[in-house]
């Protein structure tokens, strides 16, 4: 009967959860910056006391990344992140303009959702927590499944650590029965204000359809282009090292190189140097077919998977220390399945002329991970402006991509929900911070007396003569209406018949112009538009400098 009824179970919980965060979060709600720095600090502590730990539990777990690289995950989501926010003005008055007389005060947004991934799920929750509770917020996290105890374990040790040092009860939650009805009833609870979502594509659009505020994370699919001035083995290094970082599990990752045909030969021989692996076409075939599913879906099998797991799962034999698989592409899409996102130890790679080429297909390959990421090594500065225009929302330059993307290795706030913008469909573009977890409230003085606001107003332009107010279009003078002069009444730029269809405030004053004009019949702007004859690039000219002189007033 237990698991019969596990699905109604966990929406109890659920329910029972978004209950006691919404009272915790109105109780936290009160707290001074001190006492919220003691719960920060604590919670730092009991994460780096158990950074092993739950590094270890996630990677046994989820069969996903490197132990080792995961405690640095966890310590990075946990001090650096710390070390970055403390000092970040979160509540009370955070901003003040003694010019316009007006200052900003911080609200917190009340109850948050996060949910977490299975690639990063300690780290994330480590993170979600400690900007969570520097906003003055509770939070409640739903689980990847196949992440729930380390992610449990994680939440759990996060609360007490909060509580201990003066947290209110329930202001970390987090699901214990892992269902989609539970997670559901998260994201529709009245109780929840705001969904912090980091997964898959399909995850980030129900957050974005649950009818509230959410913050969400498209999928990444970064090229690396090392252009013909970049330090050849000091970029090779940096991708390295990137990839390979917790086995690719990050999205800011590369996923594909990029050279020119003059450092083709370098690249080549400093990937082979630095362990790459290059693989033939039947290789490629091989380890595609293995690596993707129903299409270019990424098999969950050979996520955060070492470069000699994947070859020994597509059958095909490299040497022991092998670092990442490389397999050239042809082109980008159906056919060249490497150029699409590939959380592990695998980059497509291509030859282009020179950085005009590159800029082409950097920006295809970007349309399957639009507005996350791109990775640019080079020395020429001009370089970096020209692809500064990429539709990525972090252009990272001359370091890897996963420590970049996160702020590790940048100046890039520390974080591990990485907004991608509108166009990747994300509300945000930055690192997500506390800063993203406040409502800010404005206090505006009066500057300007309502009263006489026009009158006093030297940009505002009304008619000359002040009895014009009871001016009627039978009393201004019949004036042949010209391409460049306009009727010259009251500012209106009609300038022909067809202008009263084109143009609305010529449209509103078609009464001026029938009182000025001999028409042999009612104003038909329909017969008018079909009537009127095509004009000139001059007499455009003249229509639209009437248009900016009657908006002026002249």
């Amino acid at each position: 009967m237990d698991n019969m009824d596990l699905d109604l179970r966990s929406i109890q919980e659920a329910r029972d959860l978004c209950k006691y965060g919404s009272a915790a979060a109105e109780r936290i709600a009160k707290y001074s910056e001190d006492q919220i720095d003691k719960i920060l600090q604590n919670m730092v502590r009991a994460a780096e006391e158990h950074a092993a730990e739950l590094a270890q539990m996630a990677v046994e777990e989820t069969g996903f990344g490197k132990v080792q690289d995961k405690i640095y995950k966890n310590h990075g989501a946990s001090t650096l992140v710390y070390n970055y926010i403390k000092d970040m003005k979160t509540q009370g008055i955070i901003s003040e303009d003694p010019v316009n007389k007006m200052f900003e005060v911080a609200d917190p947004v009340g109850l948050i959702m996060g949910i977490i991934p299975s690639t990063n799920p300690t780290s994330t929750v480590i993170y979600k927590s400690l900007i969570a509770v520097k906003a003055r917020n509770a939070i409640v996290f739903s689980p990847h499944p196949s992440a729930l105890k380390c992610t449990s374990r994680a939440a759990r040790l996060m609360a007490q650590a909060a509580v201990d040092a003066g947290a209110p009860s329930d202001t970390i939650g987090c699901l214990s029965m892992c269902t989609m009805q539970a997670t559901n009833e998260l994201m529709h609870n009245d109780a929840v204000k705001l969904i912090i979502a980091t997964g898959g594509p399909g995850m980030v659009k129900a957050a974005y359809s649950a009818g509230k505020p959410a913050i969400g994370v498209g999928a990444g699919n970064s090229p690396s282009y090392i252009e013909r001035t970049a330090d050849v083995k000091k970029a090779v290094s940096n991708i390295i090292a990137s990839k390979t970082f917790d086995n690719g599990t990050i999205c800011a990752s590369e996923q594909s190189i990029i050279v020119e045909e003059c450092n083709h030969d370098a690249v080549v021989a400093e990937l082979k140097a630095q362990g790459a692996y290059f693989m033939n076409p039947d290789e490629v075939k091989k380890v595609c077919s293995v690596l993707f599913k129903n299409g270019h879906t990424m098999n969950a099998k050979y996520v955060g998977r070492s470069a000699k797991v994947i070859a020994d799962g597509a059958g095909i034999s490299v040497p022991d220390n092998t670092t990442v698989l490389i397999g050239a592409q042809s082109g980008v899409g159906e056919g060249n399945l490497l150029s699409y996102e590939k959380l592990t130890c695998v980059l497509g790679f291509y030859v282009v002329r020179d950085w005009h080429e590159a800029c082409e297909l950097s920006m295809k390959l970007l349309q399957n991970g639009i507005g996350h990421t791109m990775n640019l090594h080079t020395q020429d500065e001009k370089i970096v402006r020209e692809f500064a225009v990429k539709p990525a929302s972090r252009i990272l330059v001359n370091t890897g991509g996963s420590m970049g993307g996160t702020g590790l290795s940048t100046g890039l706030a520390p974080a591990f929900t990485l907004g991608c913008g509108t166009m990747g469909g994300s509300s945000v573009s930055e690192n997500v911070t506390p800063l993203h977890l406040i409502n800010k409230k404005t206090v505006c003085y009066g500057i300007k007396d309502a009263v006489t606001l026009a009158s006093d107003d030297p940009t505002f332009h009304v008619c000359a003569d002040a009895s014009a107010k009871s001016q009627t279009c039978s009393s201004i003078p019949a004036t042949p209406i010209s391409y460049s002069t306009g009727c010259n009444s009251c500012g209106c730029d009609a300038q022909s018949p067809a202008s009263f269809v084109r143009n609305p405030m010529a449209a509103a004053h078609a009464a001026c112009v029938a009182g000025t004009q001999t028409v042999s019949e009612d104003i038909d702007s329909r017969k008018m538009a079909s009537s009127d004859e095509g004009i000139n690039l001059e007499q455009l000219k003249d229509m639209i400098n009437g248009l900016v002189n009657a908006m002026k007033g002249e």
